[in-house]
């Protein structure tokens, strides 16, 4: 039975949506690239659905959402639409929406119990020398709430500069969270790629020289790395908390054990699958292809016990 999975993706020239449609049809099973900013929601009693170039997508037995952070909200409303048509959905909505709300992110992970950098959020406190003191000091990380992939994060290396940075983005009415710095990391952290409760890949990542970021969209650089048991766990417990079965893991190591920074919803494949050379795209294919399959079954099974009744 050939199996019908929708990428919700806004190009599909990307390498993760190329490398994701290759692999759902390398399986034998069907895979389109959808635009999700260009669907139509038909929100109709008992009869939801999706259009797409005005055509239906009930046909579709599954969806894997790429969504992009800026549009998070029209995305988010998309994959709600397909969970209202029964479709599998790699990625919950109400998981999408949580991993992009870095405060939320942070209550509900330090609730699980892993470690984390110590941060401070503020509605526009006046206290600022406040804020910086109850982080340890400067140097200290500023990030704004909306960043991503490195962006809208500054390393405030003196209490002045820090004072300036926090009071900067306060007067533009931007809401920031004022971290600590992990001084051993020295510009070093680790993505773990997460797949149905496994991690399929990990690499250590480091900025370029003078970057203390080390995202791969700054110039840093990836290598192949093998999680020590606590990383792996604290990698695992971190994306099972954010209710992700798909997940990209940023955790620093520190003198006190591995710390989260990030769980990122709609992960990269490129910098993971070219640094360890690990099918990732093949995996996360196989997770929802069995899924939708088991989903199909149970009907099937539960006419079976009935008729043997």
């Amino acid at each position: 039975m050939k199996i019908n999975i929708g990428i919700l993706s806004r190009n599909e020239l990307l390498y993760s949506t190329r490398r994701l449609v290759k692999a759902i049809e390398d399986a034998g099973h069907n895979a389109q690239v959808i635009d999700h900013l260009k669907c139509d929601i038909i929100i109709e009693q008992n009869n939801p659905d999706v259009f797409y170039k005005g055509e239906s997508l009930k046909h579709l037995d599954a969806i894997i959402p790429r969504i992009g952070a800026s549009v998070t909200f029209y995305g988010t409303t998309v994959v709600r639409q397909f969970e209202m048509m029964k479709k599998f959905t790699a990625v919950q909505s109400q998981a999408l929406v949580r991993s992009r709300d870095k405060l939320r992110s942070l209550q509900i992970l330090a609730s699980a119990g892993v470690g984390l950098p110590k941060t401070v959020f503020t509605n526009y406190s006046k206290e600022v020398n406040k804020l910086i003191n109850t982080v340890g000091g400067a140097p200290l990380i500023v990030k704004l709430l909306e960043g991503t992939q490195g962006y809208g994060v500054v390393l405030a290396p003196s209490t002045k500069a820090a004072q300036s940075i926090i009071e900067a983005f306060h007067s533009m009415k931007a809401r920031v969270i004022v971290q600590e710095f992990i001084s051993e990391s020295k510009g070093v952290d680790i993505r773990a790629f997460i797949v149905n409760g496994k991690v399929v890949g990990a690499m250590k990542r480091q900025g370029k020289e003078g970057e203390f970021r080390s995202n791969l969209h700054q110039g840093g650089s990836g290598t192949l790395i093998k999680l020590s048991k606590t990383e792996r766990e604290a990698a695992l417990t971190a994306a099972q908390a954010m209710g992700l079965p798909i997940a990209g893991v940023d955790l620093l190591q520190s003198e006190r054990g591995p710390l989260i920074l990030e769980v990122n919803s709609s992960p990269g494949l490129e910098g993971i699958e070219k640094t360890t050379g690990k099918d990732v795209a093949g995996a996360i294919a196989k997770y929802v292809i069995d899924s939708v399959l088991e989903s199909k079954s149970k009907p099937s099974i539960r006419r079976k016990i009935k008729s043997n009744a």
